[in-house]
């Protein structure tokens, strides 16, 4: 096989497993819907089957080397585990508030949060394009922001912007220090979630039915989606890898919107089209002047 063709192969098997694991990751509207739990209870199993299914994840990407990801955090690590954390309770609290379509038009600004984030702590450039895309998708968060009335609603969005930010701090740590390992950080990042959330759980264990589901959930949108992107982000560049990522924005409200009939207001419609216009336009157009992928640093994708 000639290399262009290898080249090309190997770029398609990327795309496939980033666009897997944004469609894993959109399911989890549906299973936050599916269990009729309170906000606590959600939260601690959830962020538990988490951080068990991101250390199967560990040991399957770095076999015997595992232990090592762990021991070699160090400070940073530690820093950004709570962070981790932070950005995974936010994600729970907001979908049991607002709708999954308002959690997912903010969610989609991150790419201008991480960039809003970078000038202020490194003063990294904003590109001309960056700056005219995040005005726009500003415009779009106004449009659906304005129309939220009740209480729930607006803390919902407040909470889904907290999700964003912290992921967005995330993300520029994992660029300015290449050598951050986010899959260990994500696992105890989702283990200080739970230790924190047990402690605040009202009743009993949740019965074998709403377990499995819990499980299920921890599982699938947090380890396994992980495995997926890990493993195509690094066939593809960043950018592309971002652009591909943007699937679970409109996924995630069609699944709601098809199983459980929330139908997104007409103002999220039309403030998610702006935000997602000027996210793909703003990513699209870094895509020419982006080198080849390595296979480091790792790529991080939200904990949620």
């Amino acid at each position: 096989m000639n290399a262009p063709l290898s080249a090309r192969s190997g770029r398609a098997r990327g795309i496939a497993l980033v666009a897997a694991a944004s469609v894993v990751w959109s399911t989890g509207g549906l299973f936050v819907r599916f269990l009729d739990l309170d906000l606590w209870t959600m939260q601690a199993w959830r962020a538990l089957f988490s951080a068990l299914s991101l250390l199967v994840a560990v040991f399957i990407d770095r076999g015997r080397e595992a232990p090592k990801a762990f021991r070699d955090m160090g400070r940073l690590g530690l820093l950004a585990a709570p962070i981790a954390g932070l950005s995974m309770i936010c994600f729970v609290a907001a979908l049991k508030l607002t709708t999954v379509a308002n959690v997912m038009v903010i969610y989609a600004t991150v790419p201008f949060v991480a960039a809003a984030v970078a000038y202020l702590w490194v003063r990294e450039k904003i590109e001309p394009r960056t700056l005219i895309a995040s005005l726009t998708a500003l415009l779009g968060i106004g449009i659906m922001a304005g129309s939220a009335t009740r209480p729930a609603d607006l803390a919902g969005n407040a909470l889904s912007f907290l999700m964003t930010l912290t992921f967005a701090v995330l993300l520029v740590m994992a660029r300015r220090y290449p050598t951050m390992a986010m899959a260990p950080i994500n696992a105890l990042g989702a283990l200080l979630c739970a230790l924190f959330c047990f402690p605040l759980v009202p009743g009993s264990p949740p019965g074998p039915s709403e377990m499995l589901i819990l499980a299920v959930f921890g599982a699938t949108t947090t380890g396994f989606a992980y495995l997926l992107f890990l493993n195509g982000g690094r066939l593809i560049p960043s950018s592309e890898a971002g652009l591909v990522g943007l699937l679970d924005v409109p996924l995630a409200p069609l699944w709601v919107w098809i199983v459980f009939d929330e139908e997104p207001s007409s103002s999220a419609l039309i403030g998610g089209a702006i935000v997602l216009a000027a996210v793909v336009w703003c990513l699209s157009g870094l895509r020419g002047s982006e080198p080849e992928p390595e296979p480091e640093p790792e790529i991080a994708k939200p904990p949620a």
